[in-house]
């Protein structure tokens, strides 16, 4: 089994912790493919804590139990770096892999999970109703080139009518990360195809 450790539900509470393993739970259930493959979820709040979380896991590795490591990027990730790379010489990481873990025990959400978002429009517009603006958010070539601060003024644009539901980070995040097509983000994130491969392949 897969014992997948996610960067969210940042602000420590346990309801929050709860609603971001939930929305990961629905998201890879709606993937086919990963019937009977589901990742069990660690909520570990922010990327560093996630980081800790998934280094004593693998320091304390149970038989059957594969522990993965899934974070935001954060920036941009350079074409000749692998993920490990990426977050050893990211600024204020600084992450080692730690021995005995395999490349694909690392994956990233470039460059933040709201990017998963924008891969999927139609559950956006489904999700925040008639007053979304789809045409706030560029058709970006390559979604995985878009600043996160740029990601997050698009969405922040394109719902700024919708009220109790413009868009914000925390609970809401995860409601519109749970109707998320895993197919469609596939499509548009070489490093999520990545991640849900190697679910499936496991």
């Amino acid at each position: 089994m897969v014992k997948l450790y996610v960067e969210g539900g940042a602000r420590g509470s346990s309801f929050e912790r709860d609603h971001c393993r939930d929305a990961f739970r629905k998201f890879f259930s709606s993937d086919p493919r990963l019937k009977d493959k589901l990742p069990r979820t660690v909520s570990c709040g922010g990327r560093k804590a996630a980081y800790d979380a998934f280094v004593t896991a693998v320091r304390n590795q149970k038989p059957g139990i594969v522990p993965i490591l899934l974070v935001d990027s954060e920036i941009g990730v350079a074409r000749n770096h692998t993920v490990w790379r990426h977050l050893q010489s990211r600024p204020g990481d600084n992450w080692e892999k730690p021995q005995g873990v395999s490349d694909d025990q690392a994956f990233l959400m470039v460059q933040v999970m709201e990017t998963w978002f924008i891969a999927d429009r139609e559950a956006m517009q489904g999700f925040f109703g008639a007053h979304f603006r789809n045409a706030a958010i560029p058709m970006w070539p390559n979604l995985e080139e878009v600043p996160k601060h740029t990601v997050y003024d698009s969405l922040e644009k394109a719902t700024a009518d919708c009220g109790p539901r413009k868009y914000a980070k925390g609970r809401l995040s995860f409601d519109l990360l749970a109707t998320v097509s895993p197919a469609k983000v596939e499509a548009a994130s070489p490093h999520a195809k990545e991640l849900l491969e190697r679910l499936r392949n496991r």
